[in-house]
């Protein structure tokens, strides 16, 4: 990842949310969108943008592959995990596949069961 001073800080105080975050393929370069990297707490007026796109620094082979994997219907990438190695960050992606609506509905009705159980069990219902 290309990181400015304070980003790292933040990193390695484990200040970083990957909840919405996903990255693209595009013209050649890798970048990670919408991961939120806390500003450091004792930054000054040249503090980072927390929720900045970040460049992600990848072969052109794999650059190549991941671009020809999105491209496919319903596949994004999602950083996993990021950590370091020695003194690089280093972000973990994963090529998931989004879920259909069947599926959401599925998920839905098997937690309303799950807290309708819950319920009977503590005999609030």
């Amino acid at each position: 990842m290309v990181l400015t001073g304070t980003e790292v800080k933040s990193l390695r105080d484990g200040k970083v949310q990957l909840v919405d975050a996903y990255a693209t393929c595009e013209h050649g370069v890798a970048t990670l969108h919408h991961a939120h990297i806390a500003e450091y707490g004792n930054g000054t007026y040249a503090n980072h943008d927390p929720v900045r796109s970040r460049r992600l620094l990848l072969h052109r082979t794999e650059i190549d592959r991941l671009a020809r994997k999105t491209a496919e219907k319903g596949f994004t990438l999602i950083p996993l995990e990021i950590y370091f190695k020695g003194p690089r960050a280093k972000v973990k992606l994963g090529l998931c596949r989004g879920k259909d609506v069947r599926d959401k509905r599925d998920t839905i009705r098997a937690r309303d069961e799950r807290r309708a159980a819950l319920r009977e069990a503590r005999g609030d219902g």
